[in-house]
């Protein structure tokens, strides 16, 4: 978990121990048997990965708030807020709420008359077949992160209640998931999004009310308890509340410069770098037509910044009723305020909040390297589709499950995630939907450009401490920005070189 912790269980009586394992394991049985109803909707490559393009608003919104309402949202946000206040929780949930409010308005629609299966199929048709090979090499594994994440959560939540280890938590996690995705694809998750997210919003509500109502706080009043709660915050950690970096905390020009850069670039990861992500765009090719697309995305953007938000109420709250804790606050204040039977169903909330984004996670690559890079290799006989997308969701969660050993943070895990996706793909959709001329060259280089700019500047970051002083005067730009920087000179750079190609694509 994000925060540091000095034991790894919470001590539960064994008799409810066991219900709540009985819970847990009566619930994995419930979502297999959904995968199974699910898998006779699958008759064809169009079901197992857009769902048909069938599904009404209901479960498109749904669906979209599943995805996004994860680990981040709920252990890494509220972790964050309660070490870094506002400043930690920018990417996720304020800029990541944005990005479905801007894909409602701009993109879905666009996007979903396309008649697309993958951002790779949208690559092929704008711009070539060697666009959608780049794209969808670049796309695959920049999802490991995020499917990490989440591994990582749900073996955190088992190694907490039940002192499984996390390794074999990861495993454990890793196998249920893959076996409920791989059966039903699209249809399977998406039937199940909608009522697990409500049951998940549900009780993140029952508990945020109880720790409001703490006798620190409301005294059995959960809006007292949220004025009480604010008046604490500014009087005593008032740098929690600030969403633009102090001047007198950085003590130097060049740290607030680099403070300030570091906020900017939350907004621009949150906000631009979940456009070309597959898992956003696949829901929006499963609508049943554009205008449902759209007002999934906006709809599903203003509940996730209200509902997004409760984590980080739980995370300052905690700063006030237990000051001293040292492990997630989530987690924590839900064995500390729920009743037996409550924490039970609260558990299981959050399970399935974040079963619903793995599944998410784990299909979307899969979709890709399926239909859009196996493909290449010749491999498969022609009919052998779905076996070949089952297939992939095998390959994907092996390389989500790597990842995950190796204990990033979760938070950092988000931010990679959304970073690499930033600064190689997103130019490329913004010009191939709205720009004029373009061509093969201008994306494949804006691509390749923008990942190797992230990749060093990353590096330089995180892998190579203690480097001469032009290094380390490099680290006060964050390297989203190098990334973004090289993807557009890339696409100028293809534009200018190759201008015959530019007017071939008009032709």
């Amino acid at each position: 978990m994000l925060l540091a912790t000095s034991t790894h269980a919470i001590t539960l009586p064994g008799s409810l121990r066991l219900l709540l394992a009985v819970a847990l394991g009566g619930y994995v049985v419930f979502l297999l048997v959904i995968s199974l109803v699910a898998s006779r909707r699958v008759e064809n490559e169009a079901d197992y990965l857009v769902a048909g393009r069938r599904l009404p608003l209901s479960l498109a919104w749904g669906t979209l708030i599943a995805t996004w309402f994860g680990a981040a949202t709920m252990f890494a946000a509220a972790g964050a807020a309660r070490e870094q206040g506002l400043l930690g929780v920018i990417l996720d949930p304020f800029a990541c709420a944005g990005t479905l409010v801007l894909a409602g308005l701009f993109f879905a629609r666009r996007l979903w008359q396309m008649n697309l299966f993958t951002m790779a199929d949208f690559y092929r048709q704008r711009y070539g077949p060697a666009a959608e090979l780049t794209g969808g090499l670049i796309q695959v594994p920049s999802y490991f992160a995020w499917i990490a994440l989440q591994y990582s959560a749900l073996a955190g939540i088992l190694e907490l209640y039940f002192g499984i280890p996390l390794t074999a938590g990861i495993f454990l996690v890793a196998g249920i998931t893959l076996v409920y995705t791989m059966i039903g694809g699209m249809w399977s998750v998406t039937l199940t999004d909608s009522l697990q997210i409500l049951i998940a919003i549900a009780g993140l509500c029952v508990l945020t009310a109880a720790t409001l109502g703490d006798p620190a706080l409301g005294d059995g009043n959960p809006l007292r308890g949220l004025t009480v709660l604010y008046d604490k915050l500014v009087t005593d950690h008032p740098d929690h509340l600030r969403l633009w970096p102090s001047w007198s905390a950085a003590g130097s020009s060049a740290a607030y410069l680099s403070a300030v850069l570091g906020v900017l670039a939350a907004w621009a990861t949150g906000l631009f770098g979940n456009i070309p992500g597959q898992d956003l765009q696949q829901r929006v090719f499963a609508a049943k037509d554009a205008r449902t697309a759209s007002r999934a995305c906006l709809l599903a953007g203003l509940l996730y910044l209200v509902f997004g938000s409760l984590p980080l109420l739980l995370g300052f709250a905690s700063l006030v009723t237990h000051p001293n804790g040292t492990i997630d606050p989530v987690a924590f204040l839900a064995n500390e305020y729920l009743s037996p039977g409550m924490l039970i169903i609260f558990v299981i909330a959050v399970v399935s909040m974040i079963v619903s984004t793995a599944t998410s996670a784990v299909l979307a690559p899969a979709t890709i390297l399926g239909h859009n890079l196996l493909p290449r290799l010749n491999l498969f006989r022609e009919g052998q589709d779905l076996l070949r997308d089952r297939l992939s969701v095998v390959l994907v969660s092996g390389g989500g499950i790597a990842l995950a050993l190796l204990g990033e943070s979760l938070m950092g895990l988000l931010d990679i995630a959304l970073s690499i996706q930033l600064s190689a793909l997103f130019l490329p959709v913004v010009f191939g939907l709205y720009g004029r001329p373009r061509n093969q060259a201008c994306c494949v280089l804006a691509m390749l450009g923008g990942f190797t700019a992230w990749t060093l500047a990353y590096a330089n970051e995180v892998l190579l401490p203690g480097n001469p002083s032009f290094l380390e005067q490099a680290r006060l730009i964050p390297s989203d920005f190098y990334g973004v920087a090289a993807s557009l000179a890339g696409y100028l750079l293809g534009w200018w070189w190759f201008p015959q190609a530019t007017s071939e694509r008009l032709a």
